[in-house]
């Protein structure tokens, strides 16, 4: 079914693709058409340009889906065409109930994920449920960019020994640029690429410009 509605720019046109997915929180359109969908409970579907929705792909890692935490954003990489590489990122579980946003890459098979690998944690890990963030986007010169959440603890996004509140830029197999302002600072984390950051959980390329746009939830 299909509906009109009227917006500040005419009318939108807005039909439903799929029902029965369970918070949906992030979409990668796929080349080949439809598209990988998160679910925030943990589960990344599959959903065709038909509305056709997947069972849950295997190898998605553990999440801690509890508050605002849970499996969160998926990318597809820039050269996904030949390497069928994607990105996740998600609440991941520690010791003792603590949790901190991560990141993860694999590559996308028919049923599941293989090769998934982790590479990047937000450190340290904390007992709070809220503010992960988190988006991923990609520059042309071969790194990605994932924003976080303070973790609802305000003065660690000013500190720049904790990766809480900041966005990091890292190359696409999780190494760190040696260009990244603070590579060599004592006491400061080398992935940062900007700090004092609340929430953050919008990151977009503008395409005219080439200037990275971040939003942040509150």
């Amino acid at each position: 079914p299909a509906r009109t509605v009227a917006s500040e720019q005419g009318e939108a046109r807005l039909t439903v693709l799929a029902r029965g997915l369970s918070h949906p929180w992030a979409v990668a359109p796929l080349p080949e058409g439809g598209f990988l969908v998160t679910e925030r409970g943990g589960n990344l579907r599959r959903v065709g340009a038909d509305g056709s929705v997947s069972a849950p792909l295997a190898g998605v890692p553990a999440v801690v889906a509890r508050g605002q935490g849970g499996l969160l954003d998926v990318a597809l990489a820039p050269d996904f065409a030949q390497s069928r590489r994607i990105y996740l990122s998600y609440a991941e579980p520690g010791d003792g109930g603590l949790s901190g946003t991560a990141a993860a890459y694999a590559t996308l098979g028919d049923a599941g994920l293989d090769d998934v690998t982790v590479f990047y944690r937000q450190e340290p890990k904390l007992n709070a449920e809220n503010h992960y963030g988190s988006r991923f986007a990609f520059d042309s010169q071969g790194h990605v960019f994932i924003s976080q959440g303070d973790r609802t603890e305000r003065p660690f996004a000013q500190q720049l020994d904790r990766l809480q509140g900041k966005l990091v830029r890292l190359d696409l197999d999780g190494g760190v640029p040696d260009d990244n302002p603070f590579v060599g600072q004592a006491g400061a984390r080398p992935e940062i690429w900007s700090y004092g950051h609340r929430n953050s959980q919008g990151l977009a390329f503008d395409p005219r410009t080439g200037k990275l746009w971040e939003s942040e939830h509150g």
